[in-house]
């Protein structure tokens, strides 16, 4: 009798604890695009979390990597960034599409203290690169599922380089996602961390409302933390470590109860870790980075001035008669008046990308650009030895029509002619191009970029704009 009643007693204590509330407490950043500087105040910050609760998560939706110098021409490119953030503790990382730009992922995999985690990503054996599509965390008991996807092009692959893709294979997001619903069953949490870009998280919670929380990236969108859709709570936040998001998901009786996220400005927090500044303070010792290039007279105030300024270096290290770049090739949104460094250079054209030499007809000039970008706006090429006249669809906005492609004094371009047009390896290996007209030089488009500013000394694009658009 008195076995029965101590069994039963341990029976009903264990029923209690499972069903009182408990809170599991997540640090979550995304698109950090190696922005080391932050990274002694956002070590403190996490410290200063898990003094609240040892068992803090820290989980990143990608894009680690690209878009600083210091950590993208490190001797193993982006070691740096894997060294702070096995520093800080990070648990776990989605894979972003920038994880791929240049061939150091097989490495940083073997060096990090954290798994990546990617369900729609299928690398062979022979690329040696070690990911997970789910991982499950023990936060004190409670089972925490977390399943990783990256976004995919129209293309049906990451938006980098495809070389840089070679060995791996990939699915639809939503193709793979519903594997997991069964790991909704067995943990108490579930997580989407998500490197597929705000839209689509939309997409997946009205489609599986089993998930908990998505934790996106990709598309730098800075929500405010009431984001439920379908009972899913999606956080994300701008580039560049500006955010982070502290997350408080409560249990009760196996199930999230509750939700909540709030956005914290790293860069304004009071604290920092001496040993990440030690860390930070010695990769940033590359005096090599700090030289000055030129002078800019008036400031870079858009993209498309930048972007401008590129095509001009192109065509003129060249001979080219047009350039082009991609948006997404120029990886800052401006540039104040004064020094251009060799660091400038490399953080608004950071991928390593060659020069690209083509002869191409007006019809396929406008062929490739409008079949890089998708024929929307958002993604259409900045350009250089011309201008183009865009028409938009009427009820799409983003959509466009048709373009026109103008001499820099308004006069149509010559149909018959054949034009030597520069841009950089990415374009050409995105979009439709003839078949063999295409000449990649033995020069890095950074490299031009810098060769050119030196030329000139002094550059002044405020105000310069070649793309009209008629709505």
């Amino acid at each position: 009798m008195k076995k029965f009643t101590m069994t039963w007693l341990a029976l009903m204590l264990a029923i209690v604890v499972y069903a009182e509330k408990r809170e599991i407490h997540i640090l979550a950043a995304n698109d950090m695009h190696a922005q080391i500087e932050v990274f002694p105040q956002f070590a403190a910050l996490a410290d200063s979390l898990r003094t609240i609760d040892p068992s803090l998560l820290i989980l990143s939706a990608g894009d680690n990597r690209t878009g600083n110098p210091i950590n993208d021409k490190y001797i193993l490119p982006a070691y740096p960034m894997v060294a702070l953030m096995n520093q800080v503790g990070f648990n776990a990382s989605a894979i972003g599409n920038h994880e791929f730009d240049v061939h150091s992922l097989k490495r940083l995999i073997g060096l990090s203290n954290f798994r990546y985690i990617c369900a729609n990503a299928f690398p062979s054996d022979s690329s040696g690169i070690k990911i997970v599509p789910h991982q499950v965390f023990d936060v004190e008991g409670l089972k925490v599922g977390v399943i990783g996807c990256i976004q995919l092009s129209p293309k049906g692959i990451p938006s980098t380089h495809p070389d840089n893709l070679e060995g791996i294979t990939f699915k639809p997001a939503e193709e793979v996602i519903p594997q997991y619903e069964q790991l909704s069953k067995e943990c108490d949490v579930t997580i989407l961390l998500s490197h597929l870009g705000y839209p689509d998280d939309i997409k997946m919670a009205e489609k599986f409302p089993w998930l908990d929380l998505i934790i996106g990236g990709h598309t730098h969108t800075q929500l405010k933390g009431d984001e439920v859709k379908n009972g899913v709570l999606i956080t994300q936040n701008r580039n560049k470590l500006h955010r982070v998001t502290y997350i408080t998901l409560t249990v009760e009786d196996g199930k999230v109860v509750d939700k909540k996220a709030e956005y914290i400005d790293v860069r304004k927090y009071p604290k920092t870790v001496k040993v990440v500044e030690e860390m930070t303070r010695f990769y940033n010792d590359n005096p090599s980075l700090r030289r000055i290039l030129a002078i800019a007279d008036t400031p870079f105030e858009t993209r498309e001035e930048l972007g401008c300024m590129i095509c001009d270096a192109f065509m003129e290290e060249t001979g080219a008669e047009i350039g082009i770049v991609n948006p997404g090739g120029v990886r800052i949104e401006s540039h104040a008046q004064g020094d251009i460094t060799v660091r400038d250079v490399l953080e608004m054209d950071p991928f390593d990308n060659h020069a690209v030499i083509l002869e191409l007809t007006c019809d396929e000039i406008a062929r490739m650009m409008l079949s890089y970008c998708h024929n929307t706006l958002y993604s259409f090429p900045y350009v250089g030895g011309m201008t183009c006249e865009i028409t938009l669809e009427k009820d799409f906005p983003e959509k466009i029509k048709s373009i026109k492609l103008l001499t820099l004094d308004g006069k149509k371009l010559n149909m018959k002619k054949k034009y030597k047009v520069v841009t950089n390896n990415y374009i050409p290996a995105t979009s439709e191009i003839p078949p063999g007209s295409d000449n990649m030089l033995n020069v890095e488009t950074s490299d031009i970029i810098m060769q050119y500013l030196e030329k000139k000394k002094v550059v002044s694009y405020q105000g310069v704009s070649r793309l009209k658009v008629i709505e």
